[in-house]
């Protein structure tokens, strides 16, 4: 998998980001592989615990230093989250987290790497570079009913 999107309601407008973002790519039907990441990541967005861990990554466009950032947040389980920071300390330097945060802004994987759970310190959400922003990170996380304080009642995701 060299990428993910995000599902956009309008058809059209998804297929040209799609062609903007992998120019020379065709449309076909997706192998066995991609179906089954497709159908954890449908299943994640109906709220359900989707390990998506499984799934192969094409990482050869991927800065060494962004690889070790999304091999950590592929760690993160459904529901929960972790900070820049923690992460930052993982790699071995607290100090990393705005550079944590800079390759999560880049990450072309969204919930494969679920950068959603990443949280900036004190639990503030941080950014999200997928479309929404950070209003989609708010309802991912309540999606997976993740224990922060100023999650979205499920309602408001339906």
């Amino acid at each position: 998998m060299v990428g993910v999107r995000l599902p956009d309601a309008d058809a059209g407008r998804q297929r040209a980001a799609l062609r903007r973002q992998f120019p020379g790519a065709e449309e076909s039907p997706p192998s066995p592989e991609i179906r089954g990441a497709i159908e954890a990541i449908v299943a994640l967005l109906g709220g359900e615990p989707s390990d998506l861990r499984g799934v192969k990554l094409d990482l050869r466009a991927v800065e060494p230093f962004e690889r070790q950032v999304y091999a950590i947040a592929r760690t993160i389980p459904f529901g929960q989250t972790q900070t820049y920071g923690q992460i930052a300390s993982q790699l071995g330097d607290a100090r990393l987290a705005r550079d944590v945060g800079q390759a999560l802004a880049r990450n072309p994987f969204p919930l494969v790497v679920p950068c959603h759970r990443v949280l900036a310190a004190d639990s503030r959400l941080g950014g999200f570079s997928a479309r929404g922003g950070v209003a989609t990170k708010q309802r991912l996380l309540a999606i997976e009913r993740a224990n922060v304080s100023w999650q979205l009642p499920l309602e408001a995701v339906s």
